[in-house]
């Protein structure tokens, strides 16, 4: 194979390696966007987010924090999306190892929105890796018969935990079109 033959074989490996990192990405978010009423609320699970690891980071006493970046994006033939709305939702557990109790606490673009101590472990999963129901916007801010998008990166910390086994952000989204 000559050089001239390689370096595209090479380029085109590569992009194809980069799809499936994509599409294994978005199977491990499940994201439900929905319009209710005058808003646009969105729900997702991490499905395989509480790894082993993360578990185990939890269990030090290590303060253990999953962040999701959430943008509602405008489809834009030709030209970059338009970003309609965006939040960013932090869901920290800080685990005490004497009282054997988990401190969480949701933080939706900087506001405190919802605290809980629990010993149950089952909870602890279900906080980190689910939101219900967020509200991105007001349906009065998009167009009508559309089509949008809701991207979400999810990303775990402490640094030592990653999610799925990825030390980089986990992406994924899912489209809809806007009808009144």
């Amino acid at each position: 194979m000559s050089r001239r033959t390689f370096v595209p074989v090479i380029a085109l490996v590569v992009v194809l390696l980069g799809a499936q990192a994509h599409a294994q990405d978005s199977d491990a978010v499940q994201i439900v966007p929905l319009v209710r009423g005058e808003e646009v609320v969105v729900s997702l699970e991490l499905t395989s987010g509480y790894t082993e690891e993360v578990r185990e980071a939890i269990s030090t006493g290590l303060r253990t924090t999953f962040t999701y970046n959430i943008d509602l994006r405008m489809s834009v033939a030709g030209w970059v999306d338009r970003t309609i709305a965006t939040a960013v939702v932090s869901i920290s557990d800080q685990y005490d190892n004497l009282t054997r109790r988990h401190s969480l606490q949701r933080v939706v673009d900087g506001h405190i929105v919802e605290s809980l101590v629990t010993e149950d472990e089952a909870v602890v999963q279900q906080w980190l890796t689910t939101l219900t129901r967020l509200p991105l916007c007001d349906t009065s801010t998009l167009d009508p018969r559309r089509d949008y998008y809701v991207q979400i990166s999810a990303t775990a910390r402490p640094n030592g935990s990653s999610l799925l086994g990825w030390t980089s952000a986990i992406t994924a989204q899912s489209k809809f079109t806007f009808i009144p």
